[in-house]
């Protein structure tokens, strides 16, 4: 694969599991290679918590930030959420199992193949809830402390922690300690009193911001052509209208908000798709797909076909996806190893 493998890890959501996260970075440290990192640990702020229930619940930022920055072979992505309605949905049935036990709102299960499963449950984060105060706090104090942001994207683990239009929230409050003190004074008190967000004083700047929504994502991917504006490169970019010459985001946070709110000009393989929010122009969107190169074809047994019949809705001649299929095709070559 071009890129590392995405770890969802063990106890996600429960008290006392950011010793789990940091156990799972650690098994994997003989594997680190200077081309890139061994493992990446998604919305890390769902596996952040220190305590051993619900109501001693705090913030293991600090620790795994500790970890991250002295270890090169992790990346993360912060998992943000927003004090809003939002549904969850994750593949993890028990975790949402969970989740409908704690509000008693709708719950719906799915059993997908023999594969996995899937979960949906509504949900809303509040800032005077004492839990999500925390988990609010968390995701900023991991995309502060981490010093490097080569190693820590933004992320609302959308929809699970946020909706992504949200992100200009995030921005901000990352541009801005002013931002974050207006978010501090309208949670939950006793969560505010165990943030660690009053003694960070970290504002990160336009180029940081550059590289944690954008830049860092296409490097954790190995995707070449995406995250940089060298030659050869595809013109996808987002144009803002913000002078970053003579814009304080510390203290014009509202500014910096309203401008990630809606780009000015999005362009789309070197043509503009999008003016001010408005869409002027149709483009259709390439499929990536890896083309893997191995030394010997793989070879499809009649008991493999069988096991199809056995235990998949899906016929094995109609799993697999031709490039005929494809109104863009984009391969990505990958030669196996082992």
């Amino acid at each position: 694969m071009p890129h590392t493998i995405h770890v969802h890890t063990n106890n996600l959501g429960k008290p006392g599991n950011y010793f789990t996260a940091l156990e799972t970075m650690k098994c994997v440290e003989d594997l680190a290679d200077e081309k890139k990192p061994a493992i990446h640990i998604t919305h890390c702020q769902f596996s952040a918590f220190k305590g051993d229930d619900w109501t001693t619940l705090e913030s293991g930022a600090e620790e795994i930030a500790r970890y991250v920055n002295s270890h090169s072979h992790v990346t993360m992505d912060m998992g943000q959420i927003i004090f809003t309605d939002t549904t969850t949905m994750t593949a993890d049935g028990p975790f949402q199992y969970d989740l409908y036990g704690l509000t008693g709102n709708k719950w719906v299960n799915h059993d997908v193949e023999t594969e996995t499963s899937a979960g949906i449950v509504p949900f809303h984060y509040r800032r005077k809830s004492y839990v999500h105060a925390v988990q609010w706090s968390i995701g900023l104090e991991l995309a502060l402390l981490i010093e490097d942001p080569w190693k820590i994207f933004m992320t609302t683990d959308h929809p699970n922690g946020g909706p992504f239009t949200a992100y200009p929230k995030i921005i901000a409050w990352l541009m801005s300690r002013k931002a974050r003190d207006a978010t501090l004074r309208r949670i939950n008190q006793r969560s505010r009193s165990r943030s660690l967000l009053p003694s960070i004083d970290r504002e990160l700047s336009f180029y940081e911001i550059a590289v944690m929504t954008r830049a860092g994502q296409a490097k954790a991917l190995g995707l070449q052509n995406k995250g940089h504006l060298a030659v050869g490169a595809d013109a996808d970019i987002a144009i803002y209208d913000v002078n970053l010459k003579t814009t304080d985001p510390s203290r014009e946070y509202r500014t910096v908000r309203k401008a990630f709110k809606k780009a000015a000009y999005t362009i789309k393989d070197g043509k503009t798709v999008a003016k001010n929010g408005e869409i002027v122009k149709h483009a259709d969107g390439a499929t990536m797909w890896l083309d893997v190169h191995v030394s010997e074809p793989a070879k499809i047994t009649d008991d493999m076909k069988k096991r199809f019949r056995e235990y998949w809705t899906v016929e094995y001649e109609n799993y697999s996806v031709g490039e005929d299929y494809l109104k863009v095709s984009r391969p990505i070559g990958v030669k196996a190893s082992v």
